[in-house]
């Protein structure tokens, strides 16, 4: 565990188990419907993995269909870009539409989580105005991380949990449901615990993680702390892989690979999130700069090739 945890809060992740367990009796939220799945998983397609290829919303969502995805993840800036130079919402859903993609999730950053309150408060109206946006489009998912929490004091984790609450509530009248994410190098929100903590602490029936493979290794998490969260409260899991040269605290975001091309416990991890009761959408979320140099197209296509070939095995 961190370091930086305060006495209070190793405390309350003693609790665990306990809170997992009350997360999943709470009433879930409808699930909603997603694309082709194969093994228990759906494949999705994170727009990170071509995002250096500067292709804008439309040509991404062509590529991914293009190379066999029903499902994707897009990026909020990306969107907006679309929608200033011309684009509409009602564009982009016929697109998406057309396309037989659905859009399962979005990446954003508004700083919903950060203790100064006038910053805080722009954070939460942004995030709301973005959940309106998405709303529009058809999607139903947005990423929560600990944006602009990342290098500050250690925020109390029940304090997390209202203002997580907050943004949950906002999700309830648009449709939106935000996931809350774990950053691995982040202080706030880096372990697998204090995720988990505070999405059963703010007792949302809708409360939902985004974890990723790349994180749960850069916030060294016991890949066994899975067993722990109850399945209801993954929706959404990024996948990746990393090579054995480079530890935790150096690794960063461009040293992502593919799936299966490295030494991360995949088979385990996916074991272990697995839900027999519904698919899971598993999203490839790389920033290689290697691939960037390589044809969208064939990215995209290697990116869902190396899913289904991990996933056989599981």
């Amino acid at each position: 565990m961190d370091n930086l945890l305060s006495r209070r809060q190793v405390i309350k992740t003693i609790g665990l188990a306990a809170g997992a367990a009350v997360v999943k009796d709470s009433a879930a939220a409808p699930v909603i419907s997603t694309g082709k799945h194969d093994h228990g998983f759906v494949y999705s397609l994170n727009m990170s993995t071509i995002r250096g290829h500067n292709l804008g919303f439309v040509k991404e969502l062509e590529v991914a269909a293009k190379a066999g995805y029903t499902s994707v993840e897009i990026w909020i800036d990306t969107l907006q870009a679309y929608l200033k130079t011309g684009g509409s919402v009602t564009e982009a859903k016929k697109i998406i539409t057309d396309l037989g993609i659905t859009i399962e999730n979005a990446i954003g950053f508004a700083q919903w989580i950060v203790d100064d309150e006038a910053t805080r408060k722009q954070g939460v109206a942004q995030l709301r105005a973005e959940m309106e946006t998405l709303g529009l489009i058809g999607c139903k998912r947005i990423a929560a991380p600990p944006a602009g929490a990342t290098k500050s004091a250690l925020i109390d984790l029940d304090v997390i949990a209202e203002r997580y609450n907050t943004i949950l509530q906002i999700g309830s009248e648009t449709g939106v449901i935000p996931q809350l994410e774990m950053w691995g190098g982040s202080v706030n929100l880096k372990h697998i615990s204090q995720v988990l903590y505070v999405a059963a602490q703010c007792g949302h029936p809708q409360a939902r993680l985004l974890l990723d493979v790349f994180h749960i290794y850069k916030g060294q998490s016991a890949v066994e702390s899975l067993q722990f969260v109850g399945k209801p409260l993954l929706d959404i899991f990024h996948v990746n892989d990393y090579l054995s040269d480079i530890s935790p605290d150096k690794i960063s975001e461009p040293d992502r690979v593919y799936v299966g091309d490295g030494v991360a416990p995949l088979k385990r991890i996916l074991q272990l999130v697995k839900n027999p009761e519904k698919p899971l959408i598993i999203s490839c979320e790389v920033f290689n700069k290697s691939y960037y140099q390589q044809d969208a197209l064939v990215v995209a296509k290697t990116a869902l090739q190396k899913m289904k070939a991990v996933t056989a095995a599981v």
